[in-house]
C-alpha cells in the first residue's frame, strides 16, 4: 500500500474536484491518498509519502504562482519520488496543443519533469463567478464555442481520462514500492 500526496491549486474549484476524484480512485485501488490545498502551505508535508501528484489550474494563461513556488521549493523531493502533474484548463477541451504548451511552460518554469502529466479540461463555473467575471468568461466561452448559459455550470472534464491516468500512475508506483 502506497501513500500518495495530492497537492493542488485551484482558481474556481474544478482542480479541487479533480484532486478529490483522483484521491477517490487511489483509495479504491487500496492506497492512501492525502489531498492538500496549496493555498495553505502549512498543511503540506511530503515526508513519508511514496508519490506526489500536483494539480494546478490555468488562469490568465498561467498556473498559480503559489503552485510554481511549491514545486520549486520541493524540487529535490519531487525528483526523488514518482510524481505526476495535472494541468486543468478550458484549453484542454478545445485546444489540446495549447494545453500541452501550458504543461511544458510549467515544467520549464519550475525545473520539474514529472514522471507523468495530463492536461484535463476544466469547467465554466458561472454560478460561482461575480458579475464581471461571469461576463468575461461568457465572452471567452463564446469565442471557444462553449456554453454561454450563465444560469448553470458547464463541466468539460473527461472523468474517464482522469481515471485512466490515475490507474496508470498508480500501477507504476505499485511496481516501485
Amino acid at each position: 500500500m502506497a501513500t500518495i500526496c495530492i497537492c493542488y491549486g485551484t482558481t474556481d474549484g474544478q482542480t479541487a474536484e479533480v484532486a478529490e476524484y483522483v484521491a477517490a480512485g487511489i483509495r479504491e485501488l487500496g492506497h492512501v491518498a492525502r489531498v492538500v490545498d496549496l493555498k495553505d502551505p502549512a498543511d503540506v508535508a511530503l515526508d513519508g509519502v511514496d508519490a506526489v501528484l500536483v494539480g494546478a489550474s490555468i488562469h490568465m494563461n498561467s498556473h498559480a504562482s503559489y503552485v510554481v513556488n511549491f514545486v520549486k521549493a520541493n524540487l529535490t523531493t519531487l525528483r526523488s519520488l514518482p510524481s505526476a502533474f495535472v494541468s486543468v484548463s478550458l484549453s484542454a477541451y478545445g485546444d489540446p496543443a495549447r494545453a500541452t504548451g501550458y504543461i511544458e511552460q510549467f515544467c520549464a518554469q519550475t525545473g520539474w519533469q514529472p514522471n507523468a502529466s495530463i492536461a484535463v479540461a476544466g469547467a465554466l463555473r458561472y454560478t460561482r463567478y461575480g458579475v464581471v467575471k461571469r461576463g468575461l468568461m461568457k465572452q471567452v466561452a463564446r469565442e471557444k464555442n462553449l456554453s454561454t448559459d450563465t444560469s448553470v455550470d458547464a463541466v468539460y472534464t473527461d472523468w474517464d481520462a482522469v481515471s485512466a491516468f490515475t490507474r496508470d500512475f498508480i500501477s507504476k508506483i505499485a511496481v516501485r514500492t
